[in-house]
């Protein structure tokens, strides 16, 4: 048996055709989230999705895979820094697994950045191992094509 070890970011930089307070808003408007957040073939109820978003706020939503209405994935993180219309930085524990003494904790920063009259984010996520992380990246640029098409990108 392999012993994987957690410790590689994603990192991911997009540039979306639309301007910084209108991307930053996709990210903590329930209704938009509602509309992009999740891989082609997942989606995220809108009654599920509850975001404070302000340091010490939180971001709460479940993705449901479209195949298979039992297959969730639940999201509940708390924002550690938030600057409005420039930076998100969360992070998220889940209890630990089976063999693991200490709950798995997960950060996420996200960064806009003013790119003439568009935007540039960068995404960095982790700690993941390096299996899971071509998962997370498939799954983040699948998400991104999905908020290209309603920022009209």
């Amino acid at each position: 048996m392999t012993n994987t070890v957690a410790n590689k970011e994603l990192v991911i930089t997009r540039i979306f055709d639309a301007p910084r307070e209108l991307v930053y808003q996709a990210f903590v408007d329930p209704d938009q989230i509602a509309q992009w957040f999740g891989p082609v073939g997942f989606s995220v109820p809108r009654d599920t999705i509850d975001i404070d978003a302000r340091t010490g706020g939180h971001q709460r939503m479940v993705m449901v895979s479209d195949d298979d209405p039992n297959m969730t994935s639940p999201v509940d993180a708390r924002f550690t820094e938030v600057i409005e219309n420039e930076l998100l930085v969360g992070a998220e524990e889940w209890d630990p697994t089976p063999g693991e003494a200490e709950p798995v904790a997960m950060y996420m920063r996200l960064e806009f950045h003013d790119e003439g009259d568009k935007t540039r984010i960068v995404l960095r996520q982790g700690p993941y191992t390096e299996e899971v992380e071509g998962m997370a990246r498939e799954g983040w640029n699948s998400s991104f094509t999905k908020l290209d098409n309603l920022l009209g990108s």
